[in-house]
């Protein structure tokens, strides 16, 4: 089944889908970073960097694949920002429904932050329900943790899903994983002793809990850090240092907290150890802050690849 996505990132929802089994026809990306990172690790793949306003225009040309997905920007509907939705000029809701108007996919999956499901956001949803009912798809959503699939992370998403009408009943969401994610300690404990630190068992055994949810990925705010002073305390207690982050890991005779490189963020968001994220600290940071995790992805497509597999079988036999 093929997929065209939509404000690809780094790549996250896209290698979840491909684990899925989804084959990209297109990854639509603004930001040069991102698809640099994109087209390092999968030089196949037609990346496609440009602005979603635009790409739109010729979105008809990508008509027939099976799946549109997406990491729609998440600051209309983030409780950090000004939660102004509708009147964001950054909402790309509409310009994303244009797009699924023009392919006419049998399935839709948009992930972003928990905020959409705020009360706030209530008329907007209802709107959005009542849009894609025009164009002939059932909507639905869930708000789902990453660290109910396998990632070391409390990362709360929502994930909207939409299928043609004939595929809804067929969808089912993902369960949960039985097991409990790794720990932070565990997910780092060989990067943290690559270079020799002589702490590194000990930290392991500290950093017994998964990790908060990363955040610092604003373009606006911040640096290389892990985010916020309540999120740096979080951190503390895993006995992390998250003012900012380490170019590599702690070296033999280091004494004190550690900090996090870019990879191992990157392996706490869910990402698998040989997908490189490129550029430099701050610009890769940015794209592993905010990612959407692969397993969650990965989980949510395999659904939503049997649901609209069903009926097409069928209408073979």
């Amino acid at each position: 089944m093929r997929s065209l996505e939509l404000c690809a990132g780094a790549g996250g929802q896209a290698i979840g889908l491909e684990m899925a089994g989804f084959e990209h026809e297109g990854l639509v990306e603004i930001d040069s970073h991102c698809c640099d990172t994109l087209r390092f690790n999968r030089p196949q793949w037609n990346v496609i960097e440009e602005d979603l306003r635009l790409f739109k225009e010729r979105a008809g040309d990508f008509a027939g694949v099976e799946l549109v997905a997406g990491g729609l920007p998440c600051p209309p509907f983030s409780v950090a920002g000004k939660q102004l939705g509708a009147l964001d000029e950054r909402n790309l809701f509409p310009d994303a429904l244009d797009i699924v108007d023009a392919v006419r996919p049998k399935a839709v999956m948009i992930e972003n932050v928990r905020g959409f499901l705020g009360a706030v956001f209530e008329d907007y949803r209802i709107q959005l329900k009542a849009q894609l009912k025009k164009l002939g798809y059932d909507a639905d959503w869930r708000l789902l943790n990453a660290s109910d699939f396998g990632v070391p992370q409390l990362r709360p998403r929502v994930v909207i899903i939409a299928t043609k009408h004939e595929f809804t009943s067929n969808f089912q969401w993902p369960t949960v994983d039985p097991v409990n994610p790794k720990t932070v300690g565990q997910t780092l404990y060989d990067h943290m002793r690559s270079d020799g630190w002589k702490g590194a068992a000990q930290w392991r055994d500290r950093a017994s809990d998964i990790a908060p949810t990363l955040v610092g990925g604003s373009k606006k705010h911040g640096g290389p850090d892990l985010g916020p002073t309540r999120a740096k305390r979080a951190w503390e207690s895993l006995g992390v240092n998250g003012h900012t982050l380490a170019d590599s890991p702690p070296d033999a005779d280091f004494v004190g907290m550690p900090r996090l490189t870019v990879p191992m963020v990157a392996l706490l968001q869910g990402f698998p150890p040989e997908w490189k994220i490129t550029g430099r600290k701050t610009a890769a940071y940015r794209q592993v802050g905010n990612a959407f995790p692969p397993p969650v992805a990965a989980s949510v497509a395999t659904q939503l690849k049997k649901a609209i597999s069903v009926r097409r079988s069928l209408a073979v036999a």
